[in-house]
């Protein structure tokens, strides 16, 4: 049972029947208490880069340091091992989080093979866009879905990976936050893939930098064309 100091929502979680079509997937807004949401706006990491990124590359506060902590404990693996009828505690985990949307994201997929079930929390202002709303896909057709969840604050979406787990949302450019936790089957595939995103992280602030200091250069365009 959650309890009073908890900022996960586990009875609901755990009242919220498991969806078996087109694949294995909950939804549950609300995951995430209320009362803890203004803090945990206050201290997500600061990410102004699109893409996954690993937890510590960008300052994080304390109270996003505490809702890791309580994914990564006990309770919230056995209760996720019941739903899905699987013992995660025999796996690691990984945790990313984003911070911004390019027009490009949101490509249908299914996710690596190399994990075993996606857990997505989001923390967004209630989602007026069109875009940028996770589609639970049948088929790899996005007009093609099950359920479209909006990325509000507090909303909970995971499911069990499989070869035809699609999903996707239309394009969305701007600020779109969600903390990502997955059970993934060894620890080798997330050292790769935190050296992939610390890697590309690390790149997008050198050509960021880099940009700056042509534009400052050269003002009024891009290196040496000026734009009208």
């Amino acid at each position: 049972m959650s309890t009073p100091t908890s900022m996960l929502d586990l009875d609901r979680f755990r009242a919220t029947p498991l969806q078996h079509e087109p694949f294995d997937f909950l939804c549950v807004p609300g995951f995430v208490k209320r009362e803890h949401l203004e803090a945990l706006h206050r201290d997500y990491p600061k990410v102004d880069k699109p893409g996954s990124i690993p937890l510590g590359v960008f300052p994080q506060g304390p109270a996003f340091d505490a809702l890791i902590e309580e994914l990564r404990g006990a309770a919230v693996c056995q209760a996720f091992s019941e739903k899905f009828g699987l013992d995660l505690s025999r796996y690691p985990t990984m945790f990313t989080a984003r911070g911004m949307c390019r027009a490009t994201d949101g490509k249908i997929h299914p996710d690596s093979a190399s994990k075993i079930v996606t857990v997505l929390i989001y923390m967004n202002p209630p989602w007026e866009a069109s875009g940028g709303r996770l589609r639970v896909l049948r088929s790899p057709n996005l007009e093609d879905y099950a359920a479209e969840v909006p990325p509000d604050e507090g909303t909970l979406l995971c499911f069990r990976r499989c070869d035809t787990s699609w999903h996707g949302h239309h394009s969305f450019e701007g600020r779109r936050r969600a903390v990502q936790m997955n059970w993934v089957r060894n620890s080798v595939y997330i050292w790769h893939e935190q050296w992939r995103h610390r890697v590309g992280a690390w790149l997008k602030n050198r050509t960021g930098a880099l940009r700056r200091s042509i534009e400052g250069r050269f003002p009024g365009g891009r290196g040496e064309t000026s734009s009208p």
